[in-house]
């Protein structure tokens, strides 16, 4: 994946199971007006419903946020998400980006993605997980010993 999409990287880690996507993407300002960011994507199949997303900002603080995979493979074809996670395409046809709107209190951020490397990364993780068998691997008898 990696060779077809410059600022890509993939891995899995060493650490668990958690597979990684890295991104070389864009926080908008304003109309004219960019900041390089690079986000880092997480995605642990043992924690199938959530993605771990890590942005940083060269010289400036790390954020992290964890958003719902499925909120992320629906966003790259159609408004998906609500209150502080939104995710839309730029161009439903094109597919070539898609919008990230994150927000916090009175605190917002809009991010441009490259949309191909994030659909084809997401696609593995549902190779990984099929969507509606997340809970699969539940322990419910230890989940509910817990309760």
């Amino acid at each position: 994946m990696s060779g077809k999409h410059p600022g890509v990287r993939t891995r899995r880690a060493a650490s668990h199971d958690c597979h990684e996507l890295a991104l070389d993407i864009e926080r908008v300002l304003d109309v004219a007006t960019r900041q390089a960011v690079r986000a880092e994507f997480r995605f642990d199949p043992r924690s199938p419903w959530v993605v771990a997303v890590e942005f940083l900002v060269e010289g400036g603080p790390r954020a992290s946020w964890r958003i719902g995979r499925d909120v992320l493979q629906q966003g790259l074809y159609a408004l998906s998400g609500l209150g502080d996670v939104r995710m839309w395409p730029s161009k439903p046809q094109a597919r070539a980006t898609a919008w990230l709107q994150l927000a916090s209190g009175d605190m917002a951020a809009l991010f441009e993605l490259p949309a191909p490397a994030l659909a084809e990364w997401l696609e593995h993780t549902y190779e990984l997980v099929p969507a509606q068998h997340e809970l699969a691997g539940v322990d419910w008898d230890l989940a509910h010993a817990g309760l």
